[in-house]
């Protein structure tokens, strides 16, 4: 089967005429006269009438955009975006020791929140990196239970997370 190029002009039994707008490995961006803009599926029966060769191997911005951060976020200390919770905000943490001829520690809420998000993404990276090692399979299972441990030990700073999806998550009771 030869891919169309962008540029190409089909006829779709339900959406009528149209022009191939953006090409993916499995599917067609379709401009359509009467229906605006579908996708459509590489194998869908249409009937081509003006087919524009392409033979380069067409992948979209979004793919590449999409697959770079996914290889970011998986393979490098690169972290994302995570915001402290509203209520956070401008917040001061103060450490005030038990013996009274001491003085109190206090430091900014984001700061501490920073360390701990720089914490858990090196975790995960460090997850990645026994996942994709030459380690025995018995090995990884093992690494993998501590790390999840980890995970369970972190999750006292949940509360300072605006974004559930981003918080620690250890072992689940079942």
């Amino acid at each position: 089967m030869n891919i169309l190029g962008i540029s190409s002009r089909i006829k779709h039994p339900e959406y009528g005429l149209g022009v191939v707008t953006n090409v993916t490995s499995k599917h067609y961006w379709v401009t359509f006269i009467e229906n605006g803009l579908e996708t459509i599926d590489i194998d869908s029966d249409f009937e081509v009438i003006d087919a524009v060769e392409d033979e380069v191997d067409s992948v979209s911005f979004y793919e590449v955009e999409s697959i770079l951060r996914t290889m970011l976020k998986k393979w490098s200390d690169i972290s994302e975006i995570v915001p402290i919770g509203d209520k956070w905000k401008g917040g001061n943490l103060i450490l005030e020791p038990g013996d009274t001829n001491l003085k109190s520690k206090e430091l900014p809420i984001d700061s501490f929140f920073h360390k701990i998000v720089m914490v858990r993404d090196r975790i995960r990276v460090m997850e990645q990196k026994i996942n994709s090692s030459n380690l025995e399979e018995q090995e990884k299972i093992d690494m993998q239970q501590y790390i999840t441990r980890i995970y369970g030990s972190l999750t006292t700073f949940n509360v300072l997370f605006k974004n559930k999806s981003q918080q620690f998550t250890g072992s689940k009771s079942k």
